[in-house]
């Protein structure tokens, strides 16, 4: 559906976006994530056609976005973080003047109209002035007309950004309800924005893109390790002597708690450990034979946002050109 190929993007002696390459496939919803600055906003802006390259390509469907603009254009509907309104204009009259620069045929501008208003709720208020409504439904025009006419691909920059909980809760689910016939490409800050709405995630760091996987992939990206924790009554020596004669154990952390219990944290190399076998069944069992009751014995895995910090850590906190 997308393929971005090498693609440079530099302001002077500054590189915001380094050479990037990835596809996206149809039927997913797709996070950009990065810090400020990263290269989120001038990628998308690239892959839209509002910006050009300085190298490389980005194909819509076949389409270059450059040499064939308006054939490529078809394919999208985008959404900036700041929704490009007309204040002065009602909802109803904004949506035409978009279906009609969107060249919807005459005859089906209405419906296609109607229909959008439908599906972002905005029926209610399609005869008020864009001025005179709240953020969170300005947002929701600019999401009718980044739809109008259904294009394959709706890209979504910071969709949510100043809105209340009850509005991002909103926005959310449009957006997946989107999802459902449409290829979204949303960008964000927020972490937990991330994790709930997509399906896939980028990491972008100073323009380049750092990793790319499902948000349950990512989370066990840590050194492609599995952390363990345990609490014993045993004593700390005696923790460590049982944990090393288990296959599979790579690095233990001990640490006494008030209770004058041992806390232990074990990293693991691989999730199971012999034939098969899930290596918290050989740490129970290795306890059990050794007469030293486990109080505690849970799975813990990186959270997005340790994955975040470790893929980005270093990033500069200057804006790119894209991003102001």
């Amino acid at each position: 559906m997308i393929e971005v190929k090498n693609l440079v993007k530099k302001y002077g002696t500054h590189l915001a976006v380094d050479h990037l390459d990835f596809q996206l496939e149809p039927g997913r919803i797709y996070g950009f994530l990065g810090p400020n600055g990263a290269g989120k906003s001038t990628t998308m802006n690239i892959m839209t056609g509002y910006l050009g390259a300085t190298e490389g390509a980005v194909v819509i469907d076949g389409h270059d976005i450059l040499r064939e603009p308006e054939e490529a254009k078809k394919h999208i509907g985008y959404l900036p973080e700041l929704p490009p309104l007309y204040m002065d204009m009602t909802v109803l009259e904004y949506l035409e003047f978009a279906a009609e620069l969107k060249e919807i045929p005459k005859k089906e501008r209405e419906a296609s109209v109607q229909k959008v208003m439908d599906i972002t709720k905005l029926n209610d208020v399609q005869f008020r002035l864009i001025k005179n409504l709240s953020k969170g439904y300005r947002q929701r025009v600019g999401l009718a007309q980044a739809i109008l006419g259904f294009p394959d691909i709706i890209i979504l920059d910071e969709p949510t950004v100043g809105l209340d909980p009850k509005q991002i809760i909103e926005i959310r689910e449009l957006i997946r309800e989107l999802a459902k016939e449409h290829t979204v490409i949303l960008s964000s800050h927020i972490l937990a924005e991330v994790r709930e709405v997509c399906d896939y995630i980028m990491i972008i760091s100073r323009g380049k893109l750092v990793a790319s996987d499902t948000p349950e992939n990512l989370e066990h990206l840590m050194a492609g390790q599995n952390s363990l924790e345990i609490e014993t009554k045993a004593e700390p020596e005696r923790v460590r002597k049982i944990l090393r004669s288990i296959s599979g154990v790579d690095k233990i952390e001990l640490e006494r708690t008030e209770e004058a219990t041992t806390y232990a944290r074990i990293e693991t190399g691989t999730a199971v450990s012999g034939e098969n076998q899930d290596i918290r069944e050989a740490i129970f069992l290795a306890f059990a034979e050794a007469g030293c009751p486990l109080l505690m014995l849970k799975a813990s895995k990186a959270s997005l946002e340790e994955v975040f910090m470790e893929l980005t850590q270093g990033e500069e906190a200057t804006a790119d050109a894209g991003d102001l």
